[in-house]
This record gives structure tokens, sequence and C-alpha cells, in this order.
């Protein structure tokens, strides 16, 4: 595989992931070439699209969300804090960094500053004084609250799920979507023409076929 290829990372700042994995990325893909967008999405709306519950709203998956990824920072070397309360409203957030960047993309100094603002300290993430420093810090050329910025994000939700995204963090390449930190070993291959891909591995696997659907009015599947 030859050129310069593209990386469309997509991301919420609510993410433990999401941050884990903006934070390992260069490392990640160290000595290959590539360019990245990073693109703030609302990750509820694209649960909601999907008719599925975040990580931390089903009891027992949000204990062991908080514990893999506090062990997982410290298997990775990267400081992580688990904020005042989880999960909180990101949109602020969002917003704030849509403003600071140009036509839905955003450049990474402003993600790692809002990362580490919500990732780092164990503080409240949504905090009003917080907010307010952030802002100053960041210094965006935009209102966050402005109709133009709330639209923003509502077009980087919509494509975002039009290009497959069904969680964050993705890393899109071309049509390709790899999601989650533990995608990155994966998009490293493909960036570096892994043999897998060039066997036609990918697209094969996304043809098996459904052998059982459960009915969206059926709680859980019964066994006989």
């Amino acid at each position: 595989m030859s050129g310069l290829k593209h990386i469309t990372f997509y991301l919420d700042f609510i993410s433990p992931y999401a941050y884990l994995a903006f934070e390992r990325l260069p490392r990640a893909l160290e000595g290959l070439s590539y360019s990245v967008d990073y693109q703030p999405v609302l990750f509820a709306g694209i649960l909601q699209h999907h008719g599925q519950l975040g990580p931390a709203e089903i009891e027992g998956k949000r204990d062991w969300t908080y514990r893999q990824v506090q062990w997982l920072a410290g298997q990775q070397a990267t400081p992580l804090d688990m904020p005042a309360a989880h999960p909180f409203n990101p949109l602020a957030l969002l917003r704030l960094a849509l403003a600071c960047g140009e036509k839905g993309q955003v450049n990474r100094y402003v993600c790692e500053t809002i990362f580490r603002h919500v990732w780092l300290g164990g503080q409240d993430a949504a905090d009003a004084t917080r907010l307010a420093t952030l802002r100053a810090q960041l210094a965006p050329a935009q209102d966050p609250g402005s109709d133009a910025v709330k639209a923003q994000l509502k077009t980087n939700t919509s494509l975002a799920i039009a290009a497959g995204v069904f969680g964050v963090p993705v890393m899109r390449v071309e049509d390709k979507v790899f999601w989650g930190l533990d995608a990155l070993p994966m998009l490293r291959d493909y960036l570096s023409g892994g043999a897998w891909f060039a066997a036609g591995h990918w697209d094969a696997a996304g043809k098996v076929p459904v052998g059982m659907a459960r009915p969206a009015s059926a709680p859980a599947f019964k066994t006989p």
C-alpha cells in the first residue's frame, strides 16, 4: 500500500477509550506516513440512532468499563483520573472544540486540551467555572453557543453515522472503520499493507449470513 493515507478520527470527550486512543495514536502509528482529521461527534446521538445504551448506562458494564480503562491507562503509561462524575453532559465541550476549529474539524492541541480537562485531575468535567477557564484558554474564534456551531455538531454526527460509525473512538481510512482503542494495531497493519487485508478477508468477514435476529419487541433470546 503506497502513498499518504488519511485518517478521520471520530471522538467524544465523554469516552475514556477515545481519550486513551487519542493519546496512543502517535506511538501506535510511529514510522508510518499518514494524516489525521479530528472530528467531534455526539456519542449519545450515535447510540440513539442505533438503539443502543452506552457502557455507563448498563449495570455491571459501567463498573467494568471504569476498572478496565484505568488498567489500560497504566499499561500504556497514560495518566488517567476518573472525573468527579460520569457520565456527564459533553455538549459544552464538543461545541467548544468545534468553535475552535473549521468545517467540523479540530486540531490536535484543542482535542488534547479538552481531553485532559476531563481525564486528568479527577474534577467535574461539566463545572461551569472550569468550563469558563477552559474557554478562556482556548479562545475560540466562534461562539460555542451559536446556532452555526450547534448545527456543525449535528452535521458531524449525521455524517459519521452515514460513514458507518457506530461508536467512539473510530478511525476511518477510506471505506474502512476501525473501532476502539484495541483497533490501533489493526489500523497500523492496514496502513502498512498487511497481508490479511490484501487477501480480501476484510470484505469476506462482512458477508457472513445472519443466522438469527432478535425481534425488537423481545427482551432476550429464549433457549429451548
